[in-house]
């Protein structure tokens, strides 16, 4: 998909991306090696607020981390978009890692990093699709409930 379908199909789907992240530390938020990009780890903001900050299990339940997840990934594509000038260089999304803010006992990891997995596949279709972690953390920055991190393949 080039620039124009990605577009058009997010205008499909009602979704405008996010302005593209600041890096609010020392960090840049992409960093371009050859055909790999790597987007730092993104914490779901709306209007410059954290989404749903807490614990999953604890104060927020799977439904808001899933949401906060797909916020997250938005924001990641956003980043990506903003460093190669739009996403006509843009190959696939190879890797996904979803940090989750969780009690001890909470065990729906996967079912909250779906939130992410889910929105680039139907945004990107077939390019969209990745290999992904799920994991588990004791806090994230700022109290996120989620992080997420992308990988994705360019062209030169």
């Amino acid at each position: 998909m080039n620039d124009a379908e990605i577009t058009a199909r997010m205008s499909e789907l009602g979704i405008e991306l996010p302005p593209p992240p600041k890096a609010v530390a020392a960090y840049v938020p992409v960093r371009i090696a050859g055909t790999t990009a790597h987007v730092a780890g993104q914490v779901p903001m709306q209007a410059g607020i954290l989404m749903n900050p807490g614990h999953l299990g604890g104060n927020v339940v799977v439904g808001e981390g899933q949401a906060a997840a797909r916020q997250a990934a938005l924001q990641a594509l956003s980043a990506l978009r903003d460093a190669l000038g739009g996403f006509d260089r843009l190959e696939a999304i190879t890797q996904v890692t979803v940090y989750i803010a969780s009690t001890p006992d909470f065990i729906d990891h996967p079912t909250v990093a779906n939130g992410a997995s889910e929105i680039l596949a139907e945004i990107l279709g077939e390019p969209g699709k990745h290999a992904r972690a799920a994991i588990g953390m004791v806090s994230l920055p700022l109290g996120a409930c989620v992080e997420v991190q992308i990988t994705a393949q360019v062209s030169s």
